[in-house]
């Protein structure tokens, strides 16, 4: 009787060792917030934010090769999706691409599930035109950040959020020499530079070839964030973010690759032990899988929960795709695309 409640207890303690192991590693470390790099080297880092109109992108792109600079460009989606040519020129020029949300809003005052559509929809958009990940590094819209979102963003696979410690406010119009005055004025080892690539910071491109001379003639050399801050380099193929109910071999299906090669590209020994949060690299992928959807007409009683059910999806995401604000709002007869 004593052996038999010893078998018991036993078993009880591994179901619990199980468990806690599983909850301690099913969340991804918060995104470190970043002000500048720390070190004494003379370096900087110059970046740019693109929102949707991106009127001087060429005209910075030309002005940083003819020095030999390489930045960082923080793209939303929405202007990879107005101005795809120009995006496509900023990653063939060889500058390091951060992701700054697909519709630009505040990201204090949306739900974790809508910062991850946001960062999601953009990434796809942005790795879309030019094979690229945005990732490890995201700066929030308006520079808003909190603990909350830290946390989500980096669940959702973006290690750094990158603020700046030299702000030129080029948006509000102001000039060329005010730029440069407030770049030098305040530049030390390891400055992260905030400028905008779009029509309104029409003091940029005049601005750009006399910073960069000053900056040099004082030993500063140019890097970007990723250099800056000695972070590792994207990793070749597809990143996946494991979500409950996965295995490695639905995985391995999703992706047309073997199930051992899915293993050997990530160090996995045992195939059935994957945690939920956890980030796989995909071997031999250049692009995301296909993405496909079916179109669902509303019918009466239909709610988009008992949809998102149905196809066994979220809320979130069908909202996403169709564009829904008020996720308690749809009509009989409209017709729905439901990604798969």
């Amino acid at each position: 009787m004593l052996s038999k409640w010893i078998k018991v207890s036993v078993a009880v303690l591994l179901i619990l060792f199980t468990v806690l192991s599983f909850s301690g590693q099913s969340q991804a470390a918060s995104s470190t917030y970043v002000t500048k790099g720390s070190t004494t080297s003379k370096v900087v880092a110059l970046t740019f934010d693109d929102g949707s109109d991106g009127t001087n992108i060429n005209k910075i792109l030309d002005i940083l090769s003819a020095n030999n600079v390489k930045a960082t460009f923080f793209l939303t989606g929405s202007g990879a999706k107005n101005h795809p040519t120009w995006i496509k020129n900023i990653s063939a020029k060889g500058h390091q691409l951060g992701n700054h949300s697909y519709s630009h809003p505040d990201f204090t005052k949306l739900t974790a599930a809508k910062m991850k559509i946001e960062l999601d929809t953009a990434e796809t958009t942005i790795k879309g035109l030019t094979g690229k990940t945005t990732k490890p590094i995201f700066r929030a819209p308006f520079g808003a950040s909190n603990a909350a979102v830290l946390k989500a963003v980096g669940d959702a696979g973006y290690t750094h959020t990158i603020q700046w410690n030299i702000d030129t406010v080029d948006w509000k119009g102001v000039s060329s020499t005010q730029i440069t005055d407030k770049v030098l004025n305040n530049i030390v080892p390891g400055s992260i530079v905030l400028m905008h690539t779009g029509a309104g910071a029409s003091g940029t491109p005049g601005a750009l070839p006399g910073m960069i001379s000053k900056l040099k003639a004082k030993g500063y050399k140019f890097v970007t964030v990723s250099e800056l801050l000695k972070l590792p380099a994207a990793p070749v193929g597809n990143q996946y973010t494991v979500k409950a109910g996965d295995t490695l071999y639905s995985i391995a299906k999703k992706y047309n690759v073997t199930v051992a090669a899915l293993a050997k590209a990530n160090n996995i020994i045992n195939y059935n032990l994957i945690q939920v949060g956890q980030v796989l690299t995909i071997p031999n992928q250049t692009t995301a899988p296909p993405v496909t959807s079916v179109k669902y007409t509303v019918k009466a009683g239909d709610t988009l929960y008992s949809i998102a059910r149905t196809y066994n999806t979220t809320v979130s995401i069908i909202a996403a795709a169709n564009k829904i604000t008020n996720v308690n709002a749809i009509s009989v007869g409209q017709v729905l695309v439901i990604p798969r």
